[in-house]
This record gives C-alpha cells, sequence and structure tokens, in this order.
C-alpha cells in the first residue's frame, strides 16, 4: 500500500471514529472551505512567523484551503494559535516558556487548535509536529517532501507534548548540507557554523583539533621548540601535541581562544582540543601533572579548566569544549572539567555493528569511559560516527544500534550528539535515509528505527520502495551476534559474501523496472552502487571483464561521489 493510499484509510478511519455534529463540527477544512484562521501574535519571533505562514501553505497544498493568518483573536471565527500569547494563557493557565525552550504543545481546546513552546524554536517544533503527526507531512529530503491530499478533515481531542531527549543535534551529510529549512523541519539546531534565519537560527560548535591552531610549529618551533610535545627525549617540530605544562603555552591559548570568541560570537561552544594523533608530550612536568591526575585527559582538563576560568567573566554564556578522544578518553581522577566546560567523547573505537549497551565486549571500555565522565563533567557531549569512512559507497549496515546508542548518550547526561557522517561528498550509502532518520531518533530516541526507515522508503522511492525495503532488509541481515564492524572496514571483511550480492542485484535489478520516473529511477541506482562498489572492489579483474567497472566509474561520476575519506574520485579512478 502506498503513502497516500495509507494516509486516506488513516484519515477515513478517523472520520468513523469521530462524532458528527452538524454544523457545529470541527471541520478544519472541507470541500475548498473552513471557518478557521492562523492566529498569531504581531510581535511574534521570527520562527514563529514562519511557522503560521507554512501552516498555511501545506493546509493549502493538502486541501486547497487557504487559511487566512491574523493577529486579531477577537474576530468571530474558529483559531489555531501558533504561539504562546494571553489568549493560549487564559485558555490553559500554563505560564510562558522560555525563549530558548524546544519543548512544545499542541492542544485543542473547544473548537480552537493552540500550539504553543518556546518562542526561539519550541513553538516552530510543534507546527512542524502537528503537520507531521496529524496531518502526514514528511520532510524526508531537501528533494522530498510528502505532501498527502485530503479534502475534508476534521479537527480531533488533541493534547500532545514533546521535549528533546538531546539539547544539541546534529550530522553533517553533505546531501542536506545547507539547507536550514530541511533543519528546522526534522528539528536539527545546530551545524559547524552558526546561522541566522527565519527558523529560529541554528547554533553551533567552534570547530576541533584546536591546540595546533593556536600555537602552531610553524609560527613558534623555530624561536620556541620548548612549546611543543617532547618524543624520546627530543621537541618534536611535526605535527604533534602541545606541551601544556609550559605556562607560555597556557598564555597563547587564552589570549588566542579569547580572539576568537570576540570575532566569532555566533557560537555556543568553543573547542579547545588536542590536535588529532597520539604524540602526547613525554616531557617530565606533563608526565607529573598526569601522574597526579589519572592520566593524559587529566592532564588536558588541568589545561582547559585554567583557560576556561580566564574566559569565564568575559563570557558568562559560552563554553569551552575538550576532546575525550583515543588516547585522552579515560577519565582522569582527582579533578574535575569546570561548569564553562564541555567534554567531547568520541566512540570511533567502539564495534558499530551492536549496541553500546548490548554487552558487545569491543564496547565494554568505551561504556565504562562514557559512564565515568558522566559522573564527572558538567557537560557531556557526543562525537558518534555513522559512516563507514574506508569505503562511503558500500552497504554499512548500522541502523540497528542507531536508537540504542543515542538512548545511551541520552541516559549519560549528554548535552549533545554530533553524528559525524559523509560531508565530502554525495553518493554515500542511504545518505538521506539516514540523515533523516537519525535526525528523528535525535529527539525522540525512544521510536522504532524499523518504522521510521518505512516511512522514508515508502515515501522517497515511490512504486520501487517495497523492493528497497526489501534490500535494506537485507543489508541489516549481514550482522550477527558474533561479527563486529568499525567505521574502517574493507570489502573483504567478513560481514560480505557472494550470496548477499547475488540477492542485492536482483533485488535492486527489479526496484529499477518499478521506478515510474526519472527521479525515482536515479534514486535507485544511487542504492545500486552499494552491491555495485562492493562486487568491483572485490572482484577488480572480473568487474573490469563483465561491464560493472565501467558502471560503477559512470554512477560515481554521475553524482560525485568519493570512495572513502581522503580520497578524490579522481584519485581513486587512477
Amino acid at each position: 500500500m502506498n503513502y497516500k493510499m495509507i494516509m486516506h484509510v488513516v484519515v477515513a478511519t478517523m472520520f468513523a471514529l469521530t462524532p458528527t455534529t452538524g454544523h457545529g463540527a470541527n471541520w478544519l477544512f472541507k470541500n475548498g472551505k473552513s471557518n478557521y484562521q492562523i492566529v498569531v501574535d504581531a510581535n511574534a519571533s521570527s520562527s514563529e512567523q514562519t511557522a503560521a505562514r507554512e501552516l498555511q501553505d501545506y493546509i493549502f497544498q493538502i486541501s486547497g484551503t487557504r487559511l487566512p493568518i491574523t493577529s486579531d483573536a477577537k474576530a468571530r471565527s474558529r483559531h489555531i494559535f501558533v504561539g504562546f500569547s494571553p489568549q493560549v494563557a487564559a485558555l490553559t493557565g500554563q505560564s510562558e516558556p522560555a525563549a530558548d525552550d524546544e519543548s512544545f504543545t499542541y492542544r485543542s481546546v473547544g473548537h480552537d487548535l493552540l500550539i504553543w513552546g518556546g518562542s526561539q524554536r519550541g513553538t516552530m517544533y510543534g507546527v512542524f509536529a502537528f503537520l507531521e503527526r496529524e496531518l502526514g507531512v514528511h520532510w524526508l529530503a531537501p528533494d522530498c517532501t510528502v505532501v498527502p491530499e485530503c479534502k475534508s478533515w476534521r479537527l480531533p481531542q488533541l493534547d500532545h507534548s514533546e521535549q528533546p531527549a538531546i539539547d544539541y543535534r546534529y550530522s553533517n551529510y553533505l546531501a542536506v548540507e545547507g539547507v536550514p529549512q530541511w533543519s528546522a523541519h526534522t528539528r536539527e539546531n545546530m551545524k559547524w557554523s552558526p546561522v541566522a534565519n527565519e527558523y529560529g537560527n541554528l547554533e553551533a560548535y567552534w570547530s576541533a583539533h584546536t591546540m595546533g591552531q593556536f600555537v602552531s610549529t610553524k609560527e613558534f618551533f623555530s624561536t620556541h621548540p620548548e612549546y611543543f610535545c617532547m618524543r624520546d627525549g627530543n621537541r618534536y617540530g611535526g605535527y604533534g601535541q602541545l606541551c601544556l605544562s609550559n605556562p607560555e603555552v597556557l598564555e597563547l591559548c587564552k589570549t588566542r581562544l579569547r580572539k576568537v570568541m570576540r570575532e566569532n560570537p555566533g557560537y555556543r561552544i568553543y573547542s579547545l582540543s588536542q590536535n588529532d594523533n597520539y604524540l602526547f608530550c613525554q616531557c617530565p612536568k606533563c608526565a607529573a601533572i598526569e601522574e597526579q591526575y589519572g592520566g593524559h585527559s587529566g592532564l588536558i582538563v588541568w589545561f582547559v579548566n585554567q583557560v576556561a576560568d580566564a574566559l569565564r567573566e568575559e563570557f558568562p554564556d559560552k563554553y569551552v569544549g575538550t576532546f575525550a578522544y583515543q588516547y585522552s578518553r579515560k577519565p582522569p581522577v582527582g579533578i574535575v572539567p569546570h561548569e564553562n566546560v564541555v567534554i567531547r567523547l568520541c566512540s570511533i573505537e567502539c564495534c558499530f555493528a551492536h549496541p553500546l549497551t548490548a554487552g558487545c565486549p569491543q564496547n565494554e571500555e568505551f561504556m565504562s569511559d562514557l559512564r565515568g565522565w558522566a559522573a564527572i563533567a558538567p557537560h557531556l557531549f557526543i562525537w558518534d560516527y555513522i559512516v563507514d569512512y574506508a569505503q562511503y559507497v558500500a552497504p554499512w549496515p548500522n541502523f540497528q544500534v542507531l536508537a540504542p546508542n543515542i538512548r545511551a548518550f541520552r541516559d549519560n547526561k549528554a548535552i549533545g550528539i554530533f553524528e559525524e557522517a559523509q560531508y565530502q561528498s554525495r553518493g554515500a550509502e542511504f545518505e538521506e535515509m539516514k540523515s533523516w532518520t537519525v535526525n528523528q531518533l535525535l529527539w525522540n530516541p525512544e521510536q522504532d528505527t524499523d518504522s521510521l526507515v518505512a516511512i522514508f522508503i515508502d515515501g522517497y522511492y515511490g512504486k520501487a520502495a517495497p523492493r528497497i525495503m526489501d534490500y535494506y532488509r537485507l543489508c541489516q541481515s549481514l550482522v550477527k551476534p558474533d561479527v563486529h564492524f568499525g567505521i574502517y572496514i574493507r570489502e573483504n571483511h567478513e560481514i560480505y559474501n557472494e550470496d548477499f550480492l547475488r540477492q542485492a542485484f536482483t533485488l535492486l535489478d527489479e526496484a529499477k523496472q518499478l521506478a515510474d520516473s526519472k527521479v525515482i529511477s536515479e534514486r535507485v541506482e544511487r542504492v545500486r552502487m552499494q552491491p555495485l562498489f562492493l562486487h568491483c572492489m572485490r572482484h577488480k579483474d572480473q568487474s573490469r571483464q563483465d561491464g560493472t567497472w565501467d558502471e560503477l566509474v559512470s554512477l560515481m561520476r554521475k553524482y560525485n561521489a568519493r570512495p572513502r575519506e581522503g580520497q578524490s574520485l579522481e584519485d581513486f579512478l587512477k
């Protein structure tokens, strides 16, 4: 059954269950007409006014009925109140939420519908949730919004509230980058850079691996080699870590991070974090601080606390963030991050075949570290990973860990989660579907992942959806209790086999036959790239004989797909 048929069944069922009261029935719209108007205060926030316009627009797309928007609630009409107002206060007895409160409520009171939350984004999220949950609108991808058609819809008794499980939520698939309205519709509220827009803006976490930016070997090594890590008795002039026990390094980081914060005021958190390598300083002073505070992370927290203290007075509402990453992942002993410090814990070493809480032996140490940081960090932010960086295009079945892992982070007091994805090009494995599903789960990880996937596949792949769903299930079946995989697996990993490839090509050939438009055909093509890439990498000589290599090259050029992190398409083809 396709999506529109499902929506008509749902709407018909609601009609059957709602008593008809003749002229007094709460028809939100019926045969192109409506007694309702959208009421939004003249002083409402930009995002609330945007939400009111989009509510008007989508109801029109669904029904052909255009509800007027007004700031006058006295008119003799039925109302949809958008945003907290004196009328909402009088009808509900509620107090006005804080502006940055992203929770929301939509409720029917008599003939009226009330939608309110925090003015920055909460009310807007409430409007989008009403359109999604009650009227079936789904913003699946920047190039695909599902809007069902319905001539008549009666307002039932509603009383629905939500609040985000995670305060700061974002991923960075290139497929959905630079589309702030899609972020707003899927309740993603943070990016690499702040964005001021009519959707309540996007928060941002400034940069990563920044210590080498503040104190670089290019600028200082020739005159101050003591600023940099000691390795095997010598100061290292390459890309290593800083000597954090050096007081001049501390003062440089204070001065330069202060300058960044003054010049870039739109960020919420500013990174003061280790470089991306294991070359920590081995000098006696750094080693002594590490011994005092339980290891590498103790030295980093000791250092970052001092910088954060120096910046607190000038930036009372900002945070200094640092990594718990690789060699610094283990929590310290005898020291805790200060109140304006954010710890950004990274899951890079984990097994992504099994949920963190499922008892997988490869995840036990990470879970211990997660709980340890949760016990001492005032603010814990997670850097997680949702693609295979060794082969962006190939199947990497991790959908089954998304919800339980986010729940594990939430239960350990994470204020934010960044899901690092394919940020370099298009053409990644199920990139739009994973983007949408992840955003849904970051807001509410109690949702069933397969149900979300079913909504996406049905709406995005049209008549080809049944075979794409079969292929999705085939991919997930590759996960076994005794099979583990990380974020750098290749085509010869034990998870893959020839039977999988044979079944995959059969299903996707059938999907291509079912596609009834160029748009759907191209979406199926991008799914076909997954087993095609795997086949060509596993059988390089054969693929040049059977034509699959030429097909892969053609598709990767068409969609400008990078094969793996750090390698361009042209370098791959060479």
